[in-house]
């Protein structure tokens, strides 16, 4: 009789065995949206200053917030999460994982490690990068750990999104670019219901201040970088600890009928 792995066996099997992936398509298409803007940006920058103008060192927040949280962050989201578990729901091979007395429950964080691992690589380069067009180096660790903390997060939201609901990418989009944006408006009890909130807190500088103008603008609030950190932390857990509940308590099946709804 053939013992079952233990969890944590279930967990590096399965990560050493998807590492492979990371480095197809799909992985420098991830690698991809952190060098791109932040490549283009040194250019420009590099330009300006050939030619005698003068780049302030503030833009390189602006590409933080704006170009890399707001945008490139959640799109590498909801490109990774989908090629663990929701793909092999999708394609049938789910149950070919499921042959062997292995805790299913484990699989999601399994495959989803991999690509946390890539994902943090590129996201601690990108910052780096950021760094060349003069920013604050006494922000450079909070800024490293913000992305790396919110990555944590985000991945482990759009895996378990992914499983709860066939359209998940949809709703994950919903999520980050129609409610993270509404963070400046709300009070603050909603606002720490974003990753925003946590990544401008661990960052210590924010993309723009709330106008006094915007309708119903409320004060925007900060969290102690200790507590931000260890919120990011522990709801990525609770995400990855869901999707593997989820995961157990569904039926899985040749037919693959628990992946249309």
């Amino acid at each position: 009789m053939i013992a079952a792995p233990s969890p944590l066996a279930t967990i590096r099997a399965t990560a050493l065995g998807y590492v492979p992936r990371i480095l197809q398509g799909r992985g420098w298409v991830l690698a991809g949206l952190v060098v791109f803007p932040v490549g283009l940006s040194l250019i420009i920058f590099t330009l300006i200053r050939l030619k005698g103008g003068d780049a302030s060192p503030a833009e390189a927040v602006k590409v933080f917030h704006e170009v890399l949280v707001k945008m490139m962050l959640p799109i590498m989201a909801l490109v990774a999460a989908p090629a663990g578990i929701r793909e092999d729901l999708e394609q049938r091979t789910l149950p070919l994982l499921l042959v062997r007395p292995a805790p299913a429950w484990a699989l999601p964080l399994g495959k989803g490690l991999p690509w946390f691992a890539w994902g943090a690589l590129w996201l601690v380069i990108g910052v780096l990068g950021l760094q060349l067009l003069g920013g604050d180096p006494g922000q450079l660790p909070g800024r490293i750990v913000a992305m790396v903390g919110a990555w944590w997060g985000e991945l482990a939201l759009m895996t378990l999104v992914g499983l709860l609901f066939k359209r998940g990418t949809l709703w994950g989009a919903l999520y980050f670019f129609l409610w993270e944006p509404l963070v400046r408006i709300l009070p603050p009890f909603l606002q720490r219901l974003t990753f925003t909130h946590y990544i401008e807190s661990l960052a210590g500088s924010r993309a723009a201040e709330v106008q006094v103008s915007q309708l119903l603008a409320q004060e925007q609030v900060s969290t102690h970088p200790a507590l931000a950190i260890l919120a990011l932390l522990a709801f990525g857990t609770l995400c990855w600890a869901l999707a593997g509940w989820k995961l157990q308590s569904t039926p899985i099946g040749l037919a693959g009928s628990e992946a249309e709804g």
